[in-house]
């Protein structure tokens, strides 16, 4: 799925509605890690492992998450070093830390993530075969929020509740005319896109009502565009065409 679809937030509700769900479920973002630290964070390290590691040693991400679910965000970020060893894990189901001779069993559900076309990835040489048909059991394309557009004004209305609860302030109304606002968009920074204007409408709108021109000020500039509703009238469609070139102005 695009970026922003909420990912991470489906793989917590697979795990939160499993056998599992009383176990860890660890998350790690494989385009957040410097290359240097991969082997360290994904696998732990023994004590005395090397200059600079802790006294006790450590566990790592895959180990922690032992009888619960990991989670691999961006798996297309993964270095192929990586990917050999992450195969193996999977293969196996052991864990080697780094300096140990004797591997560590595990018990985990792997779910990864990714925003990018893996299938091309492999054919590039850029992504391994093996571990992409390995992690490919099944297959759950996350629709963007544009090819959901209902899903929006639900959406609209639990953020206002969250929101106004961790702000501390009146959960803003909104309007029929308003909310076409949220429909006519075409999201693409999708749900997280959608979360960060209703966050900056909370904090800043003033008042418990919000009207269109209003809410269209939270909205980027360059990127609202005003399409037509066929169930719209002329002079709908003339009145927010209006309001568009004045904003512009």
């Amino acid at each position: 799925g695009e970026s922003g679809v909420g990912k991470e937030l489906f793989a917590r509700a697979i795990h939160e509605t499993s056998l599992r769900k009383d176990e860890p479920f660890i998350p790690i973002n494989c385009g957040a890690i410097p290359h240097a630290l991969f082997e360290s964070e994904l696998f732990g390290y023994e004590r005395g492992a090397y200059t600079g590691a802790a006294k006790e040693g450590k566990k790592g991400k895959i180990e922690l998450a032992d009888g619960g679910t990991f989670f691999l965000d961006e798996i297309g970020e993964l270095p192929l070093d990586m990917q050999v060893k992450l195969l193996r894990v999977l293969q196996e189901n052991e864990v080697y830390r780094i300096g140990a001779t004797v591997p560590k069993q595990i018990d985990v559900r792997v779910i990864a993530a990714t925003n990018r076309n893996l299938e091309q990835m492999v054919k590039a040489g850029a992504f391994r075969s093996d571990l992409f048909y390995r992690l490919n059991v099944v297959s759950l394309p996350i629709p963007p929020l544009r090819d959901r557009i209902e899903d929006v004004p639900e959406l609209v209305r639990f953020f206002l509740q969250e929101l106004a609860i961790k702000y501390q302030k009146t959960v803003p109304t909104i309007d029929s005319d308003t909310e076409r606002v949220f429909l006519q968009y075409d999201w693409p920074g999708n749900i997280r896109e959608l979360r960060n204007i209703v966050e900056r409408v909370v904090i800043l709108a003033e008042g418990g009502r919000i009207e269109e021109n209003e809410l269209l000020a939270f909205f980027p500039r360059t990127e609202v565009a005003v399409k037509t509703n066929a169930s719209a009238s002329l002079e709908e469609e003339k009145t927010i065409l209006e309001k568009e070139r004045i904003k512009e102005i």
